[in-house]
């Protein structure tokens, strides 16, 4: 029979913990420590497992968190000679100091093909219904429309969660919110008290929220741009807000507290929009809480990260999650140059004031000067240059935001600016809440424009503002910050998995934004910025849609759904191209981009018992390793190790010598979701010429739901070429395609 803990029990044991370790001048850090409980020994409440965590400490005041579900462990603050005492007692794993992690920063809906009804609130959408929606960010503005409880349904009886806000600021759209940022109060850990509310002052949360999950608001538009309806992606289901961020970023210890908490309070789906260095599992916070998560039925969809295109600049590379690209739409909001030479090169600009008339003001490239940093138009590097009454050309670059660019041109008295894309970032530009007239260019563009400056003593340009354009192209294609693979921490898994929109996304926002001058417009706030964040929420509440379809489906079937069905072409036809209009690759574009509606009625899926997660880590890590990630005891000599090549993944990642005759064996199974009875037939999309795929069988029949069929694929080199070779496969049946990428890399 399991040993149940008890308060009394552990007296004699929390004064012997207290005894043993002496308090040093030390500085104290806060540390992530996992702990096991011996053998059969379980705990009868939360409280019990908490006070078992104090007998490793002190002191009570130096628990931060205490985690239950997903983590078998706390967070503390200790010394390092108080960490050495703490590592040498019975039942310590391991130790991790904390970390920050960053974030990763209404058209959206209608380019997915989810259509929503202009001009009027309408909850005849089941999109997301009887779904929870956890998200782990900066908070929430809770008095935002896009959070009316207006024809929602009570949430399902399996909540648990509360809200912290006062009054009656939670309803049932907004269901939960609940603040983890150990500086803010006292530690939950240590007090049932109720906690700081869990306020937004940062914009990102709100922003996020409402992308995945938020209420359809007619009217809504930002500095009188991109009119329309704004609307979640699954307006149907309940949110719950767990702020584990501020304005400075997210500990990785409070990261891991609002896991546990969401998988506690019985969420259905978790989305994280942040991210940070690549690390290995075991070490990595964020990949321990959403294993955890994983097992008990919680779909986790993360952001892959800003810091692109260089590559395998990943975030969040752990197989169990769905890890999110970038890309863009298919509407601009235009700011137009327009030269003294008659050429006229469109941008982008969210602040779209009076046109400047039908003067051409004089035309100067800052970086011309040569004064460190001028061409970056960085704080103070306009100082003393003559620029007043003058449009200004500033190179993107990091040489501070791109807000405040603007307010340095501003301040040395220029009345405009042109900022340009350098070689990097390509084609992509942005629609940003500017602080005097400006158009974002491109780097082709941006190229003209400074060989028109060089070609004349007398350079001059207007700015024009057309306003809101739909139906450009190409869209979708990936955004130059989304960040590539390959994964560094893992290379046979192939991301980022998917890419969706995440590029000039307008959603809620708690506090109107725009330079002083712009007149306020009536009615709630939005705002519009982009990044991997913005990509991140739609996939979680597409995942909450299909949860909805079907909430039996495993996360695994879910992610799989998302990735077999999700389109290669971009509106036009052609293929997914990068920043620099050429085809993008999977590093890039993983699966393809999202296509929601297919998603919901994949034909098959690739599912993926978590035990498999397991025998994976037992294939890259120690026992002690695997360990700390599986949150329990393993023994990796006693559990078949799974090549991540074997795990049954929806894409195939496989390292292949080139001077081998012998191909990559990789082994998948399909399950059936579809129609019975039904065949499927295998086509492989090759347009190389170096490398043999072969599928066995090449057609797969299926006589009953649910059943599973394993089929093989075959891989070998045909003759040396290219490093990197990518290519696809396909079960095709009547109604239904099932499409893989493979990647081969040369060794």
């Amino acid at each position: 029979m399991a040993n149940l803990f008890r308060l009394p029990v552990l007296l004699p044991f929390l004064l012997l913990a207290t005894a043993a370790v002496v308090v040093t001048g030390d500085e104290l850090r806060t540390f992530i420590v996992h702990v096991q409980p011996r053998e059969n020994q379980e705990f009868e409440t939360a409280e019990y497992r908490t006070a078992w965590y104090k007998t490793f400490l002190p002191e009570d005041g130096r628990l931060l968190h205490a985690y239950h579900h997903v983590a078998s462990g706390f967070a503390a603050r200790l010394s390092q000679r108080e960490l050495d005492v703490v590592s040498a007692m019975p039942g310590f794993v391991s130790a991790v100091p904390d970390q920050r992690y960053r974030l990763l920063t209404t058209h959206t809906p209608q380019f997915l093909g989810l259509n929503v009804q202009q001009g009027v609130r309408n909850y005849t959408s089941d999109r997301g219904a009887g779904v929870i929606v956890a998200l782990l960010d900066t908070g929430i503005f809770p008095d935002h429309p896009s959070f009316s409880g207006d024809g929602m349904p009570p949430p399902p009886a399996k909540w648990k969660g509360r809200c912290d806000f006062n009054g009656s600021s939670c309803n049932n759209k907004l269901i939960g919110a609940r603040d983890f940022i150990t500086d803010a109060a006292a530690s939950a850990a240590n007090s049932n008290d109720s906690r700081a509310p869990p306020v937004d002052n940062v914009g990102h949360g709100t922003h996020t929220a409402s992308t995945a999950a938020g209420a359809i608001v007619p009217g809504a538009q930002v500095l009188g741009q991109a009119m329309g309806v704004a609307a979640g992606m699954a307006p149907r289901a309940h949110i719950a807000m767990y702020k584990v961020c501020d304005e400075v970023g997210c500990a990785g210890s409070d990261i891991l507290a609002g896991i546990d908490a969401a998988v506690g309070d019985g969420c259905d789906i978790i989305s994280m929009s942040l991210g940070g260095p690549s690390m290995p599992f075991h070490q990595d916070p964020i990949a321990i809480g959403t294993l955890g998560a994983i097992e008990k039925g919680v779909f986790v969809s993360m952001a892959g990260g800003n810091s692109g295109p260089d590559a395998g600049s990943l975030s969040n590379e752990a197989p169990w999650m769905l890890t999110v690209a970038a890309s863009t739409m298919d509407r601009s909001i235009r700011a137009t140059v327009r030269l003294g030479n008659g050429l006229y090169f469109r941008g982008q600009s969210l602040y779209q004031p009076e046109n400047l008339g039908s003067v051409f003001y004089p035309l100067v490239y800052a970086g011309a000067s040569g004064k460190p940093s001028a061409a970056l138009c960085a704080n103070g590097s306009l100082d003393g240059l003559d620029v007043r009454g003058k449009i200004v050309l500033c190179d993107l670059g990091y040489g501070g935001g791109w807000i405040s660019k603007g307010a340095v041109v501003q301040s040395a008295g220029g009345v405009g600016m042109i900022l340009v894309n350098q070689f990097l970032e390509g084609y992509d530009t942005m629609a940003a809440a500017h602080v005097l007239p400006a158009s974002h260019v491109d780097y082709a563009a941006g190229s003209a424009i400074k060989s028109y400056i060089n070609s004349t003593t007398n350079a001059t340009a207007q700015i024009v503002f057309p306003g809101t354009k739909l139906g450009t192209s190409p869209a979708p294609s990936i955004v130059f910050f989304s960040s590539r693979g390959p994964n560094a921490q893992d290379p046979g898994i192939l991301k980022p998995d998917v890419t969706g929109p995440g590029m000039n996304v307008l959603a809620a926002w708690p506090f109107q934004v725009g330079p002083p001058s712009a007149t306020p417009v009536p009615g709630p706030t939005f705002n519009i910025i982009s990044g991997t964040s913005m990509s991140t929420p739609h996939l979680s509440g597409i995942a909450a849609f299909i949860k909805s379809n079907h909430p039996d489906w495993s996360p695994a079937a879910i992610k799989s759904a998302i990735m077999t069905t999700a389109d290669i072409d971009d509106r036009s036809g052609n293929p997914l191209l990068d920043e620099q209009r050429s085809p993008a690759s999977f590093f890039a574009t993983g699966a393809g981009h999202v296509n929601p509606e297919k998603a919901t009625n994949p034909g098959l899926v690739y599912d993926i018992d978590p035990s498999d997660y397991v025998g994976y880590l037992c294939g890259m890590y120690t026992s002690q390793e695997v360990s700390v990630v599986a949150r329990r005891p393993v023994n990796c000599s006693t559990i078949p190790a799974i090549p991540s090549s074997q795990l049954n993944y929806p894409s195939i990642s496989v390292s292949v010598p080139s001077n081998t005759t012998q191909p990559v064996v990789v082994r998948r199974t399909v399950k059936n979701v579809g129609e019975v009875p039904s065949s499927y037939y295998a086509a492989v999309d090759m347009p190389e010429t170096v490398v043999g795929v072969s599928v066995y069988p090449s057609r797969l029949d299926f006589t009953e739901a649910n059943q599973e069929n394993v089929f093989l694929v075959l891989v070998w080199p045909k003759q040396n070429g290219t490093r990197v070779v990518q290519a696809a496969f396909r079960w095709v049946s009547e109604t239904h395609t099932v499409r893989s990428p493979i990647s081969v890399t040369f060794t």
